[in-house]
C-alpha cells in the first residue's frame, strides 16, 4: 500500500472524508511523496522574483532596489526555460506588483510546481561582503547569525503552504510525516544542484548549503530554494547586477541547476549536454 493510500485510510477512519475540501487540501499536501511524473507532464518551475510593488527590498548604494534586479533576472530565467523541451516556468510577478508571501505559495500550488525558485539580492552592513548563496528552509534554527538576520529581513510575518493550525491535530502530525520531510529532502537536492551551477560560473559567498526559516519557503508541498544571487550593498556587485549581460549569465547558471535536478528526476527527454559556463566573477 503505498503512504498515500495509507492516509486516504486513515482520513476516513477520522471521518474526514466526508468534507471534499479538507480531503483535498491533506491529499495535496501529501503529493512529494506520490510516484514519478511521467516524463511527458512539463517540469514547472515557479520563479519568484523577491519584493516588488510596494516592497523594494535592500537598496543599493547607487540606489540600485532589489526588487528591479530580482525581475530582470526572474524574466531572463523564464525565457531560457521556455527554450528547454520538458520544461515550463511560471513568474509569480511579471512586473512591479506586491505578492503578498502566501500568495506566493499558493501560485506555486495551483502552477503544480516542482520546483519553487525565489531570487533575491543580498545587502550587507559591510560593502565588501560578496558573493552568491543558495538557502532551504530551516525548522531547527539558521546557519549563520547572517543567514538569520537575512531570513528576518524577508519574512512579512505571512507563511506559506498548507494551513496547519487549520487541521485537526492528528491530520496535522501525519500532513508532516508524510510531506515535509519528503519536501525539504527535495529542497535540499535542488540547491545542491543549482549551488554547484552557480559555482562554475560566479564565486559563491558560501560553498554550502545555507537554511534560515523564510517564510516564503515554507511549503510542505513543493520542493523551494531561495537563491542570494550577490550582495546589492557591494558597489561593484550592484554594477554587474544592473548588467543585462551579468543577469542573463546569472540565469543560464541557475537553470543549468534546475536542469540537472529535473534530469536526475528523470523528468526531461533527451538529455544533453550543459551549457558552457563562462569565467567566473
Amino acid at each position: 500500500m503505498t503512504r498515500r493510500s495509507t492516509l486516504i485510510c486513515l482520513l476516513f477512519s477520522l471521518g474526514l472524508m466526508a468534507d471534499p475540501v479538507m480531503a483535498k487540501s491533506i491529499l495535496d499536501g501529501a503529493k512529494t511523496v506520490q510516484p514519478k511524473v511521467p516524463v511527458s507532464q512539463p517540469f514547472v518551475v515557479v520563479i519568484d522574483a523577491g519584493h516588488g510593488g510596494k516592497d523594494s527590498g535592500a537598496r543599493g548604494p547607487q540606489g540600485t532596489l532589489e526588487k528591479d534586479v530580482t525581475l530582470a533576472i526572474a524574466m531572463r530565467l523564464a525565457a531560457q526555460i521556455q527554450t528547454q523541451p520538458g520544461m515550463r516556468g511560471v513568474l509569480v510577478r511579471k512586473d512591479d506588483t506586491f505578492v503578498g508571501l502566501h500568495r506566493r505559495a499558493e501560485i506555486a500550488r495551483l502552477s503544480k510546481a516542482d520546483i519553487f525558485v525565489s531570487l533575491h539580492a543580498d545587502s550587507f552592513e559591510s560593502s565588501n561582503t560578496h558573493g552568491s548563496s543558495v538557502f532551504t528552509l530551516s525548522e531547527t534554527g539558521a546557519t549563520s547569525e547572517a543567514a538569520r538576520c537575512l531570513a528576518d529581513r524577508e519574512n512579512a510575518g505571512e507563511v506559506g503552504g498548507i494551513d496547519l493550525g487549520a487541521q485537526e491535530a492528528t491530520v496535522a502530525s501525519v500532513l508532516v510525516d508524510l510531506s515535509k520531510n519528503a519536501t525539504l529532502e527535495a529542497s535540499d537536492q535542488a540547491a545542491t544542484r543549482v549551488l554547484i551551477a552557480l559555482q562554475k560560473e560566479f564565486t559563491l559567498h558560501n560553498p554550502k548549503i545555507q537554511k534560515a526559516g523564510f517564510a516564503v519557503l515554507k511549503s510542505l508541498d513543493v520542493p523551494s530554494l531561495l537563491i542570494e544571487t550577490a550582495f546589492i550593498s557591494n558597489p561593484d556587485e550592484e554594477a554587474r547586477l544592473l548588467d543585462p549581460r551579468h543577469q542573463e549569465r546569472l540565469a543560464r547558471a541557475i537553470f543549468n541547476g534546475i536542469r540537472a535536478y529535473a534530469l536526475s528526476l528523470g523528468r526531461l527527454p533527451n538529455p544533453g549536454k550543459p551549457r558552457p559556463a563562462a569565467g567566473k566573477f
